[in-house]
């Protein structure tokens, strides 16, 4: 079996760590895709790949965050940590406004 490119870190936080992969959170039917890659955070408006194999061609990982193996249930506010130095906030309470996504911390290498 294959190493993610996630870790998960505490009750709501995931930090990327494979710079060739993308990842895709899916956390609830309701709630939109988000995308993480080497260089941030940004709702993703594409189609999400059906299984691994599409998946692997397109570079990416889909992690479904309110599943038994990450989270375990839906979030409403998740933190994530980039290849970039950042940490974002993802707040899906706020979906469409500007505060859906934003910078929640940043440190310099």
């Amino acid at each position: 079996m294959t190493e993610a490119a996630y870790i998960r870190s505490g009750r709501n936080t995931i930090i990327h760590k494979v710079r060739k992969l993308d990842l895709l959170l899916v956390n609830d039917i309701e709630h939109p895709v988000v995308k993480i890659t080497q260089n941030g955070v940004i709702e993703h408006n594409g189609e999400v790949p059906r299984n691994r194999r599409e998946a692997k061609d397109a570079y990416c990982e889909v992690v479904n965050i309110s599943s038994p193996d990450v989270f375990g249930e839906p979030k409403t506010l998740l933190f994530v940590q980039c290849l970039n130095g950042k940490e974002y906030k993802v707040d899906y309470s706020k979906v469409g406004t500007p505060l859906f996504v934003r910078v929640h911390q940043q440190s310099f290498f």
